[in-house]
């Protein structure tokens, strides 16, 4: 056998184990329609039908999904919607006054 058809020959096999995978996978997914949950034969007619999602519980959370709020979550106390400047939006502080320099004390001679 040559090379060439060595090589076709291990193409072929692994398409065929590739063929006979995606058979297995399409299988199940026919199969896992097919079984459905039937608490009773009145089950359509009690709950007006719809499908939905059996994985809800009845019971009522207890706490938001993302767990409690923390402490800065404050709502910012200006919010930009046009094209104004943030400067343009808050009151300017007020400025402290001028504080005059200390003057240092002059010596003066005595006596001379």
């Amino acid at each position: 056998m040559t090379p060439d058809e060595e090589l076709v020959v291990i193409f072929a096999i692994l398409h065929l184990v590739a063929l006979m995978l995606g058979g297995a996978l399409f299988a199940m997914f026919l199969r896992s329609d097919s079984q459905t949950r039937s608490d009773g034969p009145d089950d359509d007619e009690n709950e007006g039908g719809g499908g939905g999602n059996d994985r809800i519980s009845d019971k009522p959370k207890t706490s938001p999904s993302g767990g409690i709020p923390l402490p800065d979550a404050e709502p910012a106390p200006v919010r930009l919607r046009g094209h104004e400047r943030l400067a343009d939006r808050r009151p300017r502080p007020l400025r402290r006054p001028a504080r005059e320099p200390q003057r240092s004390p002059v010596r003066r001679r005595v006596g001379a």
